[in-house]
């Protein structure tokens, strides 16, 4: 006696196997829209660091250009290396994120530092996973001004001028009769992202 092979088996695996592709579909649009978000985010971080190195380093340019007015008077350097007479740059920082096509808040933290948060100007978008079509994306940056310089502790009597000690082992030596070798912003301060 020889057995029929049932066809009613392969119309039970049909519906099973549209299930099975549907939840593929699903994972994939979820994973895209994570995807989404994520681009959004780094946009955003992007922005965010970007604008507060600006406002930092429009502080630290500024710093740089009172040293070299103050040069002849080095009682007043401790002051400039500690970030006095520098001014709040923060409309360099709020300027620079619309550029990243972000707004902008920002505060002074103390003299030497920025703090930046952003918010993207174009939302997440539509997407599988509810919530996301109005939802913007934020980050976080802080901005820090670092001295590189040790203004000396003594000051020659007379009209010489200290010799100023910077890292690395870069020592200024200044001549008040010629001040056409003057180190640059780069050379007296560095400018570089904090941990938030």
């Amino acid at each position: 006696m020889t057995r029929r092979c049932g066809h009613g088996d392969a119309g039970q695996v049909f519906p099973i196997y549209i299930t099975v592709v549907a939840g593929l579909l699903f994972v994939a649009f979820a994973f895209f829209a994570v995807g989404q978000a994520a681009v959004k985010r780094n946009d955003a971080q992007t922005a965010a660091d970007a604008a507060a190195l600006a406002a930092a380093q429009e502080t630290r340019d500024e710093l740089a250009d009172l040293w070299v007015l103050a040069v002849l008077d080095p009682t007043k350097w401790q002051g400039i290396f500690d970030g006095d007479g520098g001014s709040n740059r923060c409309e360099r920082a709020v300027e620079l994120a619309a550029m990243n096509d972000a707004k902008a808040q920002c505060f002074p933290d103390g003299p030497l530092s920025y703090r930046v948060k952003v918010a993207t100007n174009k939302p997440i978008g539509e997407s599988v996973v509810p919530g996301t079509a109005g939802k913007h994306a934020h980050a976080e940056a802080v901005a820090v001004i670092e001295p590189l310089c040790d203004p000396p502790g003594q000051i020659p009597p007379g009209n010489g001028l200290p010799t100023l000690n910077c890292d690395d082992d870069v020592d200024w030596v200044l001549d008040p009769a010629d001040l056409t070798e003057l180190p640059g912003p780069e050379d007296l301060f560095d400018v570089h992202l904090a941990a938030g």
